[in-house]
């Protein structure tokens, strides 16, 4: 049922309550499932009518669908058979017991037998647990408080408790309002419009007025009790027509979790799975999810601090920092360059100076203006949403894609002609789930197009150059605000239909709209020809405006206000040559700066992700990072003499950009020295190529000050070095770690042994661990559930010497997948039962992988080198792939790509199409001269889902997975010269975590593949053990999911380690400079890995 329809339910609700009609009321609630009446359903549970109460309860969940419905159904039969034994009615209880609580046996069999032997007692009040009942009215009284905090926490309840607020009679306005429309259009109007001329075929309206306001139906229609002065009305996701296989809403969204530990909150394909496969959950394990608190805010979290000024040598027109990468700020000027700026360094990465790409190929139109006047300026840059991509709109025809592969690198990709005169916008958004560019310009239109430049939509109705695009999506539905210089503002759906509204912008001119970071509020901001600038918050339900923000002093002559949200909390905005900040629940003006001065009159600014840098444009062509103090302490501000005496004269010069592009009122950067880099002369870096140098940049605002100092490999060698904590009972000499994943909510680790048996930790929240994380601060817990269940793989007939153990993990923690040499099972993670077991050896299974989309897919590597795509739901192999040689030992989904990348024991990878899971190419690893291609291969990709990481025993590998090109190579040598035994990427893929077959943990940056700090075994192995004759090694290292500096080891004793630098340090070692510590081209001691170059092996 579309959203629509959804809030049709709820007028024609309040409709119903609002004529009595009761019993009708109570039906719709039911049958559509939008609103749980919970004043209805106590008054029937106090009654005790519960047939009516299980009917109720029907239309919004079902028995099995999760442990929430499972416990709620169980007390309310509980409450009935209690009942039926207090009233002396056996038969009755009989019947009860065995029609209705029946079907809890299967999950807790105990339970069912006690509630049986009830039977027995003259007085079930005899059994202990039931010595306090008291009587019937009672009974049912606590049961509602426990049935209340069960439907609150159930996530098939969530957004249908509360009722939304609605002005009385509103659907009886509503109508009232479309009569009064419609007669004014008419030619013939009728002085009193009743509901019969609601019918179209009643009227005849002018054909422009039909085809304006036929658009304008499908769309909200303004509130007509509006206070503001503005008509305007905004179309949400809710208010948009969809068709029908457009997009499916949701009866049951997922919820996310708002409780720590695992809560089991399922997708809709979770659903049906649990529902197919019954897991087997306890009745009485339930866990309430805690109230969310408001988190506080004060002054001091605006970045208003001047931390630097940098000259970019044009006027600045937009900016934009990475998604991800926080201190990345995405620059465009009024010359048409694109530059990318590094601001913990202070240094400009690289830079784009405009260039057509090919001026053949485009119209004459284009080349007709190109050659009158040349003058190219951007009008805006962006980054994708996983910063893999940065987009650019120029002021005549053109747009321009650039993929950066994190190699500080911006490479040509794409150059579309895209609009008649200036592009005055370009935007990313996913319509269909396919990554696009929308664009707008001066030829009044709109356009959305793929990465390969084909032009997907062409939205035309502005009857004004468009200004801006604002693409957003709520729940499946994606649209595309645009505003225009006109002040119209539009909405599309990406369906070639036209635009579902049509209102007027406060200013009737330019305005730019945004949403809040968490997409649940809207705001607009621009300017009127009279120079007047307006910021306010729309109201979505309403289509009008929600809050008029005041502050705006000075008229405007020059152009348009600009501004930007953070932190879900605060808005920013350029005027009067200062920054001005509100609170976006108070109207009022919360405080403003002028940055030390030097601004233009309408400052250009960007909040970063974090909002903890904000960048804004100056008057002498350049721009500010000012900071809060989460910012300042990255950015490591100090004196600049102390930061340009350490540099050495290449690097220096580095620093320097061409041209009028000098960097000029450089902020200081703090030269506080490491514990494990004592100061000592710079070496002078011979025969260096300082263009290489530019694409090793650090990423980390970390490691602004690690540039400031000569470079030294950090030592990890002894326990003090470090934070460390031996998980509890995890020791077990006669089972290696085999597998080791942290949860994906962070606060547990899960660790599969060689005997086939998976141990479970959790982390709890106290004084010690306030996030209630994973840490190595504290001790936790290991976990098992009341029933004392292991989680072991069927291990029967298998030898395990010779098994390959496998492990998955759903992406809500709610089931783990894995086999050892044996069947592959599905456990429930709450209970540790064995939901189900499927692909019985031979062959056994390998590895395993969740579809990134669909959890019931999964691929499943096989002992016979065949990969078999898994339906779970159907139970069916879906497709069989063929094209290694030997067993499967790893898989990676790439979600950007759309492929499988799976290794091999073979030293092979294979492409296969996740669309049609054929192969697309195949490429083997380039093993080291003189050993052996033996031993297993794993693959895991980067965060920008492009670069794909390759482990071998004999080396770690960086491929560009669009090509399959191998980009590094690292091989083991002199400190670190033993085979590696496993590496993984930290969580923010900026570094690397190498296990090696002698103790040793190498933390590599991802980047450069060179080695930042080496973890001796002696750091986390005691005296005792390294004195002992056992060998011990990590098997497995997991990088934890939030914590880019925390990893955890699988040792080969079945012990598990989780490690984490110092509180003084924060983090292991800082990022090695290009040379990597080489003096007149040879390696010294301090650095003793780097030996790659891009394309060949460097010995």
């Amino acid at each position: 049922m579309s959203s629509l329809s959804r809030e049709l339910v709820f007028l024609i609700l309040q409709f119903l309550e609002e004529e009595k009609f009761k019993e009708s009321v109570h039906k719709l609630e039911k049958e559509s499932g939008f609103f749980f009446n919970m004043k209805y359903f106590e008054e029937k549970v106090q009654a005790g009518e519960w047939e009516e109460v299980e009917k109720y309860l029907s239309g919004f969940t079902k028995v099995d669908d999760n442990r929430y419905s499972m416990k709620i159904f169980f007390e309310i039969r509980k409450q009935k058979y209690l009942e039926a034994l207090d009233q002396q009615d056996k038969a009755k209880a009989v019947e009860i017991l065995v029609s209705d609580l029946k079907v809890f046996s299967t999950f807790n069999e105990e339970l069912y037998k006690e509630i049986t032997q009830l039977l027995t007692l003259g007085n079930f009040r005899e059994n202990e647990q039931l010595s306090k009942y008291g009587d019937t009215k009672t009974a049912r009284s606590i049961m509602l408080i426990e049935l209340k905090k069960l439907i609150e926490a159930n996530p098939l309840f969530r957004d249908k408790l509360a009722f939304p607020t609605l002005k009385s009679s509103r659907l009886r306005t509503l109508i009232n309002q479309s009569l009064n429309w419609q007669h004014q259009l008419c030619k013939n109007p009728r002085p009193n419009p009743d509901i019969k001329t609601l019918s179209p075929t009643i009227h005849t309206f002018p054909p422009s007025a039909a085809a304006a306001n036929a658009s304008a139906l499908a769309g909200w229609m303004a509130n007509a009790s509006a206070s503001s002065s503005v008509q305007a009305a905004v179309v949400t996701a809710s208010s948009i027509p969809v068709p029908q296989n457009q997009v499916s809403v949701l009866k049951r969204p997922r919820t996310p979790p708002t409780a720590p530990g695992m809560v089991d909150y399922q997708s809709p394909d979770h659903e049906q799975l649990m529902k197919r496969l019954r897991p087997a959950q306890t009745v009485e394990e339930v866990t309430y999810p805690t109230s969310r608190q408001q988190a506080s805010w004060s002054l001091d979290d605006l970045p208003r601090t001047v931390a630097l000024t940098l000259h970019q040598g044009s006027a600045v027109t937009s900016m934009d920092f990475h998604p991800s990468h926080h201190v990345l700020l995405l620059v465009g000027s009024a010359n048409g360059e694109v530059t990318l700026w590094d601001v913990g360094l202070q240094e400009r990465l690289v830079s784009k100076p405009f260039k057509n790409w090919e001026m053949t190929a485009y119209s004459l139109q284009f080349q007709a203006s190109f050659v009158k006047d040349t003058q190219i300026s951007v009008n805006r840059v962006t980054w994708s949403p996983d910063g893999s991509l940065v987009g650019a709109a120029f002021n005549k025809h053109l747009i321009h894609l650039y993929a950066y592969t994190g190699l500080n690198d911006l490479r040509q990709q794409l150059e579309i002609d895209a609009h008649v005169g200036g592009v005055n916008d370009l935007a990313f958004a996913h319509p269909n789930k396919q990554l696009c560019v929308v664009t707008c310009g001066d030829d009044k239109l709109i356009k959305v197009w793929d990465l390969a430049g084909r032009k997907l939509f062409n939205f035309e109705g502005h009857e004004a150059p468009v200004y801006s695009i604002c693409p957003h999506h709520k729940e499946n539905i994606q649209f595309i605000f645009s505003t225009a210089i006109d002040g119209k503002i539009k909405a599309w759906l990406y369906d070639n239909i036209g635009s579902r509204v049509d209102y007027d912008a406060p200013g009737r001119w330019c305005t730019t709209m945004l949403y809040s970071a968490d997409g649940s509020r809207l705001f607009s901001c621009g300017t009127s020809k009279e120079g007047d600038s307006f910021l306010v918050e729309w109201n979505e339900s309403e289509g009008a405006i929600k809050r008029h923000y005041v502050g705006f002093r000075k008229k405007s002559t020059t152009g348009v206000v600009q501004f930007d949200t953070t932190q879900n909390h605060f808005l920013a905005a350029g005027e009067d040559s200062q920054i001005k900040f509100w609170d976006m629940d108070n109207a009022n003006m919360l405080t403003s700066t002028d940055a030390d001065g030097g601004l233009p009159s309408l400052p250009r600014l960007r909040f970063n992700k974090e909002g903890n840098l904000l960048a804004v444009t100056t008057a002498d062509n350049g721009f500010k990072i000012l900071a809060n103090a989460s910012g300042l302490r990255s950015l490591r501000t100090v004196e600049t003499p102390a930061f340009e005496a350490l540099r050495s004269p290449i690097e220096s010069a580095a620093i320097k950009v061409s041209g009028t592009s000098g960097v000029t009122s450089v902020s200081p950067v703090n030269c506080k020295v490491e514990r494990s880099s004592p100061v000592r002369p710079s070496p002078i870096l011979n025969g260096v190529d300082t263009l290489n140098r530019s694409m090793e940049k650090p990423r980390t605002v970390d490691d602004v000050i690690d540039k400031a100092k000569p470079w030294q490999l950090a030592e990890i060698v002894d326990p003090g070095d470090c934070r460390m904590v031996t998980l509890p009972d995890s020791t077990d000499s006669s089972s290696k770690v085999v597998r080791l994943l942290y949860t994906n909510s962070g606060v547990g680790i899960l660790a599969l042994g060689s005997n086939g048996i998976q141990k479970l930790w959790k982390w709890t929240r106290n004084d010690h661990n306030v996030t209630g994380k994973a840490t190595a601060s504290a001790v936790p817990q290991h976990w098992q559930p009341n029933s004392g269940l292991l989680m072991a793989n069927d291990v029967s007939g298998v030898n395990l010497e010779e098994a390959v153990p496998c492990i998955a993990l759903s992406k809500n923690d709610s089931y783990v997948m894995s086999a050892a040499g044996g069947k592959v099972s599905l456990f429930n993670m709450m209970t540790f039962r064995v939901m189900t077991t499927f692909m019985s050896p031979p062959p056994a299974s390998t590895f395993l992988a969740f579809h990134p989309q669909d959890n019931n897919i999964i691929a499943i590597g096989m002992e016979d080198s065949t990969i078999h795509i898994y339906n779970v739901r159907v139970d069916e192999v879906k497709s069989k792939l063929k094209g290694h040689q030997r067993r499967i030992t790893g898989l990676a989904f790439s979600t950007n790509l759309n492929i499988l990348v799976s290794s091999g024991a073979d030293a092979q990878l294979c492409v296969w199409s996740v669309d049609t899971w054929e192969k697309r190419k195949s490429v083997t690893i380039q093993i080291p001269a003189g050993k052996a291609p033996n031993g297993d291969t794993w693959v895991q990709f980067h965060s920008d889902q492009t670069r794909l990481l390759v482990v071998h025993e004999t080396q770690l590998a960086m491929y560009d997975a669009s090509k399959m090109e191998r980009v590094r190579q690292w091989v083991p040598q002199d400190a670190l010269s033993a085979p590696l035994s496993y590496a993984a990427f930290s969580c923010n893929s900026q570094l690397i975590y190498a296990a090696f077959c002698d103790g040793n943990v190498g933390v590599f940056d991802a980047d450069s593949l060179r080695l930042r700090c080496r973890i001796a075994s002696s750091a986390y192995l005691s005296q005792a053990v390294l004195n002992g004759s056992q060998s011990l090694y990590p098997l497995v290292v997991a990088a934890h999911p939030q914590e880019a500096n925390q990893l955890a080891l699988g040792l080969t004793d079945g012990s598990v380690k989780v490690l984490e630098p110092t509180e003084s340090e924060r983090k292991w070692g800082s990022t090695p400079p290009v040379d990597n510590g080489m003096l007149n081209g040879r390696t010294t001691s301090s650095s003793t890995t780097s030996n790659h170059t891009p394309d060949q092996l460097q010995r």
